[in-house]
């Protein structure tokens, strides 16, 4: 039996509900993926499906990115797609989610709006209920009410080990635990509300729906500082300046963001890192000379 096969079988097998008909699903066409997993569009005649999967992951990584879509959604401040479920083939992980015909360009102004009203809601704590994943890279959560604490022993600790599990030593890893040593000085007492927040935001996972409608999806979501989104915006580019001015405009950036931007998307590139490999070695390094630099 061949992929295709086993993946709607599994999803008609564990679909949670009757559908408006009795026809099995079926593979309507192959759609582009991320870097990290596949996407199809699958049917049953009546409704599209937007369909994820991923040979190597385990549910656990599907059923996270449910929770987070579900958390974003019910909060009502910007369109996410609806999942349905998750499950597996015994081989290969998949989630269900609604169809949405998307585009690339839209409203710049209403994403900036609307990424700020999701960062009014907060928690009184940062973190999320369940560890998720960053890509496919476990991301550690539970609570903590130190946000600086949280970001060194969550965020960049973790990645760090796994760099240098995968061979990434020596220079990363020395001037990586001097910058966990004195972090306090770079977040220099920093105190943010704890916002809901996407987790994984750049340019490649946002749209517009075909009557103008903001859309984000494949979150890594957890309750922390709003700038993490915002300078991740900014690590690959791919944002107008309307977004930004419409974002500031809501929820303006304070004093000290420049070198906590840095700060946060060093998570990132060290995941980057970790998923893809030696091409991002040396703009790690030299995030992290930058960063040192500045301790006094």
């Amino acid at each position: 039996m061949d992929q295709k096969t086993r993946l709607l079988e599994s999803i008609d097998a564990n679909w949670p509900e009757p559908r408006d008909t009795t026809e099995k699903m079926r593979w309507i066409s192959s759609l582009p993926g991320g870097d990290i997993n596949h996407a199809a569009l699958i049917g049953d005649g009546v409704t599209s499906y937007f369909l994820k999967y991923h040979r190597h992951a385990s549910t656990d990584m599907f059923a996270a990115e449910a929770r987070a879509l579900n958390e974003i959604a019910k909060h009502k401040c910007i369109r996410v797609p609806k999942p349905i479920l998750y499950g597996s083939d015994g081989q290969t992980a998949w989630l269900v989610m609604e169809y949405l015909e998307l585009t690339a360009s839209g409203p710049a102004t209403q994403l900036g709006e609307q990424l700020a009203a999701m960062h009014t809601v907060t928690n009184d704590r940062y973190g999320w209920a369940a560890d998720n994943f960053i890509g496919t890279t476990p991301q550690r959560n539970g609570f903590n009410s130190n946000w600086t604490e949280f970001w060194r022993d969550c965020r960049l600790q973790p990645q760090l080990a796994l760099a240098e599990a995968a061979g990434f030593g020596g220079q990363l890893m020395s001037t990586g635990e001097h910058l966990l040593q004195d972090i306090d000085q770079l977040m220099d007492g920093h105190r943010p509300e704890a916002s809901l927040l996407h987790g994984d935001f750049w340019a490649g996972n946002k749209a517009y729906t075909h009557d103008g409608r903001a859309v984000i999806f494949d979150p890594a979501s957890y309750y922390g500082d709003r700038e993490t989104d915002i300078a991740m915006s900014e690590l690959f580019g791919g944002f107008d300046r309307e977004f930004y001015a419409a974002y500031k405009a809501h929820a303006p950036l304070p004093d000290g963001y420049p070198l906590r931007r840095d700060l946060y998307n060093l998570y990132h590139l060290l995941n980057h890192l970790n998923l893809f490999g030696a091409a991002y070695l040396s703009r790690c390094k030299d995030m992290i000379a930058n960063l040192t630099a500045q301790i006094r």
